[in-house]
């Protein structure tokens, strides 16, 4: 199947947003640069402007001191025609009287009032710089300069040019941003999409950022997780397909041979007692493989009700106490309290009980022990089944409720099972709203703690539905 590719707009792809967010910063950048810069040069220009005023205020204040009580001179009208060529103007105060009209009250007092003056007055309808000299006797000079104006418009004139830049800048950023960022992802999908397809062997290659390698891991682990899983689905359905196999062959060699008469009379019995066994364990295995297969549906029947763990271990070892004495096996109970109350489903833990001690006897030798264990505790009500054979090594622990896991590890070296029975009971108890746990036991083989809800706590009620 090839994988669907899904055609986006340009705007929603990573690349072209990474380059959007480049352009924004660059132009944000260089705006609020100008923003900054713009007002600092207003003021550092007015700063120049009157410092210049005031040193021309006081060389013309040196000039004109011994002769502004004199009348005006031609020394004078040559030094106001000089200033006015660049565009400054000055007025003169002789005992507190200015020459002529124009200038503000509060500077005139000011000066007159002997003090010098640096500021900027509105002048003729606009705003100037203005910068005055006290004099002796009530004289002074005062020299007015218009504001320095236009700044902002010749800064936006110049700033065009940067703020191209920047967006080159921002774009070519943003492109190769974009390209290293997405990189990992296009990796990602890729593999995902080989992954779909049913290729198992594909990697991700591990890089830089932190995020992107996080992200290959996951999809590598994921993939190895999928091998493996897959590996063991062979290998389970391998297991399922001998273990039909098996009886099916028993019951067909004997039906043949009953149709075509081979067998005497005095065999019938015997040939139809073998056709029954196997037959019932054909039944077993697919009663299980179907009970499997319908774990996680939310019609998967439960009927949970108030019932006694220890009776129930009672009962089980009543059963089961032939079989046991049969293979030499030594069973016995452990009830510390006479009643131990659990709310469970009494078909379905009595199912996980059986399964349990079918493992335990496949593999026991005759003379070992097996135990049935009820009793009650603060997480519920516990039951137990631990056995003397060989058990579980700690790496076994760790996969025994994985379908045909234990099967797979054990298969000509001992005795195995279909590998369902670990696995059926695992699932049974979590939808019993419980948990099992397997370790070593006390006997010296492998011990199964299943822990179900007590009458008072019953969490498990809404895991019955869908």
């Amino acid at each position: 199947m090839l994988p669907i590719v899904r055609r986006r707009p340009l705007g929603h792809t990573l690349t072209a947003r990474a380059v959007l967010a480049a352009c924004a910063v660059a132009v944000v950048s260089v705006l609020v640069t100008a923003l900054i810069a713009v007002p600092i040069a207003v003021r550092g220009v007015e700063r120049q402007a009157r410092d210049s005023l005031d040193q021309q205020a006081q060389v013309a204040a040196k000039l004109l001191r011994p002769r502004l009580g004199s009348g005006r001179t031609g020394d004078e009208e040559r030094l106001i025609r000089q200033l006015r060529t660049e565009e400054i103007e000055a007025y003169l105060i002789r005992a507190g009287q200015p020459d002529r009209p124009g200038l503000p009250p509060q500077v005139v007092a000011r000066v007159t009032a002997g003090r010098n003056v640096s500021a900027v007055r509105p002048i003729g309808g606009r705003m100037s710089i203005v910068v005055g000299h006290a004099l002796p006797d009530r004289n002074g000079i005062v020299l007015v300069s218009p504001r320095p104006t236009g700044l902002w418009r010749q800064v936006l004139r110049i700033i065009w040019l940067p703020l191209l830049a920047g967006l080159a800048a921002g774009a070519g950023a943003g492109v190769l941003i974009a390209r290293r960022m997405v990189r990992p992802i296009r990796n990602a999908a890729t593999a995902a999409a080989r992954l779909r397809a049913g290729d198992r062997r594909v990697r991700v290659p591990v890089e830089p950022p932190q995020e992107a390698a996080e992200l290959a891991y996951a999809l590598n682990d994921l993939a190895a997780a999928l091998a493996t899983s897959e590996g063991r689905q062979r290998e389970f359905l391998l297991s399922v397909s001998h273990e039909l196999r098996t009886p099916l062959t028993a019951i067909r060699g004997y039906a043949e041979a009953l149709a075509d008469g081979v067998v005497a009379a005095e065999g019938a019995q015997r040939a139809g007692q073998t056709m029954l066994a196997e037959a019932e364990h054909l039944d077993r295995l697919v009663s299980d493989l179907l009970a499997l297969a319908r774990l996680e549906a939310a019609d998967f029947p439960l009927v949970p009700a108030r019932i006694d763990l220890a009776a129930l271990v009672r009962d089980a070892a009543e059963a089961w106490g032939g079989r046991c004495a049969a293979a030499g096996v030594l069973l016995r109970t452990e009830l510390p309290a006479p009643e131990v109350p659990a709310f469970t489903d009494p078909g379905r833990i009595r199912q996980v009980v059986d399964g349990l001690l079918e493992n335990a006897l496949r593999i026991l030798p005759a003379g070992a022990p097996v135990v049935l264990a009820a009793w009650s505790s603060p997480a519920g009500a516990v039951l137990e089944v631990r056995d003397g054979g060989p058990g579980l090594t700690d790496d076994d622990l760790a996969v025994a409720f994985e379908r045909g896991a234990l099967r797979q590890r054990y298969e000509g070296v001992r005795k195995v099972g279909s590998g369902l029975g670990l696995a059926l009971a695992a699932g049974l108890v979590r939808r019993l709203g419980g948990t099992i746990e397997a370790g070593h036991a006390a006997e010296g083989g492998a011990r199964f703690t299943v822990t179900v809800p007590t009458p008072s706590v019953s969490p498990y009620e809404p895991r019955t539905q869908a």
